[in-house]
């Protein structure tokens, strides 16, 4: 399978406030989004456990993706900011498992469409490049 045959499956955990607005809005936009990310809504970027993104890359994803508010404007205060903590940590200890570069976090309004497609379109590339999980059945 060559890089452009593969379509990678993502999992992006978006926040009820801001994330999930983005996703919608850049959808009645009619804006060409990736077809292969599945939005899961959250109440909190800060919600999304360690155990659930493992969960999804274990199930066979071959990218997780967590989006909430901008820093410092979390609806639930700091909730965006624990989980920053907690991805860092994750990322290092999937790169040192050999699963690097699958996980991210990004942050953005309910009005920054173009921002959801952009930062899409680029982890959709970036998990191409990467390829298969190495976990996918």
């Amino acid at each position: 399978m060559t890089e452009s045959e593969f379509d990678p499956n993502i999992i992006a955990f978006c926040c009820n406030w801001c994330s999930y607005g983005a996703a919608d809005l850049a959808g009645v936009s009619r804006m060409q989004c990736p077809t292969n990310v599945r939005v899961i809504r959250v109440p909190c970027s800060g919600r999304v456990t360690i155990k659930q993104i493992l969960t999804a890359l274990e199930a066979g994803a071959d990218g997780v993706l967590v989006t909430g508010c901008l820093e410092e404007q979390c609806h639930y205060l700091v909730g965006n900011l624990y989980e920053r903590d907690r991805i860092a940590k994750l990322k290092k200890d999937l790169e040192a498992i050999g699963l690097g570069g699958r996980v991210e976090m990004y942050f953005m309004s309910a009005a920054m469409a173009n921002e959801y497609i952009r930062v899409v379109k680029e982890f959709t590339e970036h998990i191409r490049k990467l390829g298969p999980s190495p976990l996918s059945k």
